[in-house]
């Protein structure tokens, strides 16, 4: 059965980084999209996205204008989220390789995260990604100074995995509840299966969630 998305009003952290990709793949999906940057539109939203860019900054800026706690009180109100590469990291309960002095994490999400784990900017890369939910065909990925999941929770569900050259399995994906995180880039991409996705679980907590005022 094909969802319906034009009910859904879907929020785009616009602190910094790649808010405006996402924003335009949801409205090319028919879902209403808009810009995120004060505590009182959380209350409008039925899904938020906390994009990819610079955490450190995306941290600082959110802290600057009283955003963390409202943040973090969305997320564990188990309110549907998606956080790409620099959204993962802030999603995270804990994170490895941060600057000094660290960043504020939001939490809710049971994994642990290292920062830095694909390394600098000349060391971003694609990669073709197989992603049983998604589907035929693999999934082409964009990994720019991308963060990977180094443990997760027992109720943390792994969606996709990078086989590294070093024969090593990493975590690039996941899922817990109505919480998505992926290290890679959807948004820099015509595929929008990953958005899709969210849209639908945002559409799966509607259905069991009390109407909202």
């Amino acid at each position: 059965m094909k969802l319906d998305f034009s009910t859904l009003t879907i929020g785009v952290l616009a602190l910094q980084g790649a808010f405006l990709e996402h924003i335009k793949i949801l409205r090319q999906l028919g879902t209403q999209a808009v810009e995120v940057r004060k505590p009182d539109q959380l209350a409008t939203l039925d899904g938020l996205i906390i994009p990819g860019g610079e955490s450190t900054t995306m941290g600082l800026i959110a802290e600057r204008w009283g955003l963390v706690e409202p943040l973090r009180e969305w997320v564990h109100s188990h309110r549907p989220t998606w956080g790409t590469c620099a959204g993962m990291i802030l999603l995270a309960e804990q994170a490895t390789g941060q600057k000094q002095g660290g960043q504020p994490l939001l939490g809710g999400l049971d994994i642990t995260v290292n920062r830095n784990y694909f390394g600098r900017q000349t060391e971003s890369f694609e990669t073709l990604l197989t992603v049983p939910q998604l589907g035929d065909p693999p999934f082409h990925a964009v990994f720019i100074r991308a963060p990977a999941i180094t443990a997760i929770g027992d109720n943390v569900e792994v969606l996709a995995e990078y086989h590294s050259q070093t024969g090593a399995d990493v975590i690039v994906a996941v899922r817990q509840g109505p919480i998505l995180a992926t290290a890679f880039h959807p948004e820099l991409t015509h595929d929008s299966r990953w958005h899709q996705l969210f849209l639908a679980i945002v559409c799966q907590e509607n259905a069991h969630a009390p109407t909202r005022a």
